[in-house]
């Protein structure tokens, strides 16, 4: 998913393409995704994006062009258009890595898993937090990754409207301490936070 407008990051490039060690943030997620179990890798783009489309095709990402109508509506125009179970990211989650993604796929397990990390570990990180997106889960104040599995089921009854990744009614918890999850790149300090972790 990288068609958002990146309003908060104010940065002078599209956010995707912002570079973090060196690299778009578009690049480093896509060379997760290829390093990962995942056999097909596209890119959701938006007419607030044209840079990041013409970045993603050089990349061979096949885009789509959704409406630019905010995340879920172009999450949903995008799941129209292919097969599930599909793994959805954020192109603003640099760090991510191959394991993250297989362990998401592993926890949706054929149907759906959302990937969310602990609002403590953001905060202690001093990692941004939107706090729209945070929830109690078992006690824990957790809030999601850009990291998911939308199931099959869910292209049967058009369950799309959720906020962030997840899509579904009822996705498995894939609940993670990893920093590297918590590492959303929103606002310029996420910036600094994320090339201190580059490997």
């Amino acid at each position: 998913m990288c068609g958002g407008r990146g309003t908060r990051l104010d940065a002078p490039v599209e956010k995707p393409l912002v570079d973090i060690c060196g690299r778009p943030m578009l690049d480093r997620v896509a060379a997760a995704l290829r390093d990962s179990s995942v056999e097909r890798v596209r890119a959701v783009t938006s007419p607030h994006t044209p840079n990041t489309r013409d970045r993603a095709a050089d990349l061979g990402l096949d885009p789509i062009e959704a409406p630019g109508d905010g995340y879920v509506s172009d999450l949903g125009f995008a799941l129209d258009r292919v097969s599930r179970p599909v793994v959805t990211v954020v192109a603003d989650l640099p760090l991510v890595a191959p394991e993250h993604v297989d362990a998401v796929v592993s926890a949706a397990d054929g149907g759906a898993a959302t990937a969310c990390v602990p609002v403590e570990l953001k905060w202690d990180l001093g990692a941004s937090v939107d706090d729209a997106l945070v929830f109690d889960h078992e006690g824990t104040a957790v809030c999601p990754t850009g990291l998911g599995v939308v199931g099959p089921a869910d292209a049967e009854a058009g369950t799309h409207t959720d906020t962030d990744t997840d899509t579904d009614t009822h996705p498995t918890m894939y609940l993670s301490t990893d920093s590297r999850l918590a590492l959303n790149v929103n606002r310029p300090t996420d910036i600094a936070l994320a090339e201190d972790r580059c490997e």
